[in-house]
């Protein structure tokens, strides 16, 4: 995995099935995840294991809100809602916040209305039904490493890449001063 500036954490309202929970922590954990959170969550916590084959929960914060009231991220962090809706703008067309939260909605369901008036931007993967939660999930940290990350461009055949990476240029140094109050 490329480095990146910023991070990402990426959640679900309404959950009900452990083994997406599961799923999904696995994910967050192979992509890169700074943390991986629940809202109204209504699963069995000891069974999500069966399907986190990395231990996750050992390396990622998890973090668990009662409802979307309580929901609580970073300063300065967008809320990106991922769902198939009218006016979500299209997962390969949007430019991903560099510091953001993705929250997906339950099995068999939506985003609430009270969490989707939070959310900074919706965005939908253009299918033409929803797919699982949890290869949502997969789907949208994938096209954020691939978006943001750096990777030698693809070639105009089929194929791998046939030129290499460009070495990364450092600029002149920033000084940035602080504004006194």
């Amino acid at each position: 995995m490329t480095n990146t500036r910023g991070y990402f954490g990426i959640g679900v309202e309404g959950i009900s099935k452990s083994m997406n929970v599961g799923s999904i922590m696995r994910s967050a954990h192979a992509f890169g995840a700074s943390f991986v959170f629940t809202v109204d969550a209504v699963y069995k916590p000891n069974e999500g294991g069966k399907s986190d084959t990395s231990d996750a929960m050992a390396q990622l914060p998890l973090y668990e809100f009662d409802s979307v009231s309580g929901l609580r991220l970073p300063k300065s962090c967008s809320l990106v809602g991922i769902e198939l809706i009218d006016g979500a703008a299209d997962l390969p067309s949007f430019r991903h916040p560099s510091r953001c939260a993705y929250v997906l909605g339950p099995e068999r369901g939506s985003l609430s209305p009270e969490l989707l008036a939070l959310c900074d931007h919706t965005v939908k993967i253009p299918t033409q039904f929803c797919v699982n939660v949890g290869v949502a999930a997969a789907i949208v940290m994938y096209d954020r490493t691939l978006t943001l990350g750096r990777y030698a461009p693809r070639p105009v055949r089929s194929g791998g890449p046939t030129e290499a990476l460009p070495a990364h240029e450092f600029g002149e140094p920033v000084i940035r001063r602080r504004h006194q109050r």
